[in-house]
C-alpha cells in the first residue's frame, strides 16, 4: 500500500478485543488491530510490552478470547497446524532454523505442506534471487552461517510456505546495519509484489522507517495507532521510544 490509507477497504487480518495469556496471568488485554493485503504493518513496543504474545496467539499457539480473522477464516477455533496451513506463517525470534540441514533443505521444509514440484522449484529461485548470499551457501549447514544469513534463511523458508499473512518476530536482533538494511530492501520487494507483513520490532524507529502503518503496544495494549508517517511525527511515542 506504501503509505496509503487503508480505509474502505476489507482487512486481510481482523484482531478484535483479544485477549489471552499464560494460565491465570493476562497478557494482552482487548488488543484490536487490522492489517490489510500486500501492506508492510509494524508492531512495536518496548521489551516485555506483549508483542510476542500476541503472536503466540495469532499463530495459535495461545487460546484467546476475541475475534482473529484473516482472508474471511476464523483462526480462533484453529489448531497452529491449521492456521499455518491457512497461511499465516511466523519468523520466530531466534530463527529456529534446522541447523544441522543444508540452507536448501531447510528452504524445502518451509514448503513442506505445498504439493506442486514446479512451483516449488519457481520459488526456490526466487529466494535465491532475493537473498544472493543464500544462493552462495545452500549446500552449507544452517547452524554454521552468521546471524545475519540466518536471518535470511529463516526469512526465506518462511515464503517458501507461500504466506498469506507473513508474520516477523524481531528481524534485527542482534544483527549488523549493513544486514538490516539488506533485509529492509527484501520486505519492500515482497511488499510490492503483494505479500503482506505484520513485522513485530522493539527497534520502533526501524520498523516505522519501512511500514505502512503501525500499532504502539505497552502492557498488552494498543496504545498508538496510525500510519507509520503519524506515529513518528507523535510527540508521544517521540519521547517513548525515539529519543527526542
Amino acid at each position: 500500500m506504501k503509505g496509503e490509507l487503508a480505509a474502505g477497504r476489507e482487512p486481510l487480518l481482523d484482531v478484535r478485543a483479544v485477549s489471552a495469556g499464560y494460565g491465570g496471568m493476562p497478557v494482552l488485554r482487548d488488543v484490536a488491530l487490522k492489517v490489510y493485503p500486500a501492506e508492510i504493518v509494524a508492531l512495536v513496543g518496548s521489551n516485555g510490552a506483549g508483542k510476542t504474545t500476541l503472536l503466540r496467539t495469532l499463530s495459535r499457539v495461545l487460546s484467546c478470547t476475541g475475534g482473529i480473522v484473516m482472508n474471511r477464516h476464523d483462526l480462533v477455533p484453529m489448531t497452529s497446524d491449521q492456521a499455518f496451513a491457512a497461511g499465516l506463517v511466523q519468523v520466530p525470534e531466534g530463527r529456529q532454523l534446522f541447523n544441522r540441514m543444508s540452507v536448501h533443505d531447510n528452504l524445502l521444509m518451509g514448503a513442506f505442506r505445498r504439493h506442486n514440484r514446479a512451483a516449488i522449484a519457481h520459488d526456490l529461485e526466487r529466494m535465491y534471487a532475493l537473498f544472493p548470499r543464500l544462493s552462495e551457501r545452500r549446500r552449507q549447514l544452517a547452524g554454521s552461517m552468521s546471524g545475519g544469513e540466518q536471518q535470511m534463511c529463516a526469512m526465506a523458508r518462511g515464503l517458501m510456505a507461500a504466506p498469506i499473512l507473513l508474520m516477523i518476530d524481531e528481524m534485527s536482533l542482534g544483527l549488523a546495519p549493513v544486514v538490516i538494511e539488506q533485509l529492509m530492501d527484501v520486505l519492500t520487494r515482497i511488499r510490492d509484489e503483494g505479500v503482506t507483513v505484520l513485522l513485530v520490532e522493539q527497534d520502533v524507529h526501524l520498523a516505522l522507517s519501512i511500514a505502512d502503518r503501525g500499532y504502539v503496544m505497552e502492557t498488552g495494549r494498543i496504545v498508538h495507532s496510525g500510519s507509520a508517517k503519524k506515529l513518528i511525527d507523535d510527540p508521544d511515542v517521540r519521547r517513548a521510544y525515539l529519543g527526542f
